[in-house]
């Protein structure tokens, strides 16, 4: 039987979906939620991103290619064990396939988070003005608060 979360004991939350995707700032930021939301119900959440991708064509151009089962395959078995091995006791993980902003927005309605936290990364401007931030776009189309954290830079 799982125990519901005491909000009053971690800030008025109970239930928090962190976002993870292995990199510094995903892990600071399950870090803050750990401490900072102590008795807190946590879920980590990683998306392997499943999105159709471009390959270089003969003509100098790009071709929209989609991963290959295999090799999504492999990324999604090496990801579970990572995310496995992120894990402590009373934490439940969730692995998706698909697009990591939809796929982390559906994760925490479908296990009713009430915050989402996640890592934000330093983008060239050019990469951001052209891709956005996950975290931006999560933000954007959260129905619940979604706390950001940046690792610090070293």
């Amino acid at each position: 039987m799982t125990q519901l979360a005491d909000p009053s004991a971690s800030g008025g939350f109970a239930r928090i979906l962190v976002g993870v995707d292995f990199s510094a700032s995903s892990q600071a930021a399950l870090t803050l939620a750990r401490i900072r939301f102590a008795g807190a119900q946590l879920c980590l959440a990683h998306v392997t991103d499943a999105r159709v991708t471009a390959t270089p064509d003969l003509m100098g151009g790009v071709t929209p290619a989609l991963p290959d089962p295999a090799l999504l395959n492999t990324l999604e078995h090496a990801d579970a064990g990572r995310l496995q091995s992120l894990m402590q006791g009373g934490e439940e993980v969730e692995l998706l396939v698909g697009d990591p902003v939809t796929g982390l927005l559906d994760a925490a309605a479908r296990w009713g988070a009430d915050l989402i936290v996640v890592g934000t990364h330093a983008q060239g401007a050019l990469e951001h003005f052209f891709l956005g931030s996950t975290a931006e776009k999560i933000v954007a189309r959260s129905p619940v608060p979604v706390l950001t954290v940046r690792a610090e830079r070293r």
